[in-house]
């Protein structure tokens, strides 16, 4: 079972992401800030890491720069969810080493499909 690891600060959509993707059979740890994402990171290895971009004291941008110059962490894709839908934005978060960019709102069952979706696609190019 996948292991998907969620930063996100506002409580009702940290939760909201973590019973979707539990329903999609996936295992979750929900943390709300980027520091607990870079502290849980290397500890729970997680498949994935969902970001959202603005959370207090850190962006999402900054924690996915730190978890992708740590070796151990280095490796893990990382999904920015934002309601920031602007091009530069997005751009931003895929130079900070982002596997894909999604957009706040969402469909939970889509959200769940989207991140089965992006595992597949990075275990087969890691094949």
């Amino acid at each position: 079972m996948a292991r998907i690891l969620v930063a996100e600060d506002e409580r009702d959509i940290r939760e909201l992401i973590g019973h979707s993707l539990r329903f999609a059979g996936l295992d979750v740890v929900l943390v709300a800030t980027g520091a607990e994402a870079i502290e849980k990171a290397p500890i729970e290895r997680p498949d994935l890491i969902i970001l959202d971009v603005r959370m207090p004291k850190m962006t999402g941008y900054e924690a996915c720069r730190i978890l992708k110059d740590n070796p151990v962490t280095r490796d893990i894709p990382v999904v920015f969810l934002s309601a920031k839908g602007q091009e530069r934005e997005i751009e931003q978060g895929l130079e900070s080493g982002a596997e894909q960019y999604i957009l706040k709102p969402f469909a939970p069952n889509e959200l769940a499909e989207e991140i089965k979706a992006i595992l597949n696609r990075v275990q087969s190019r890691d094949r």
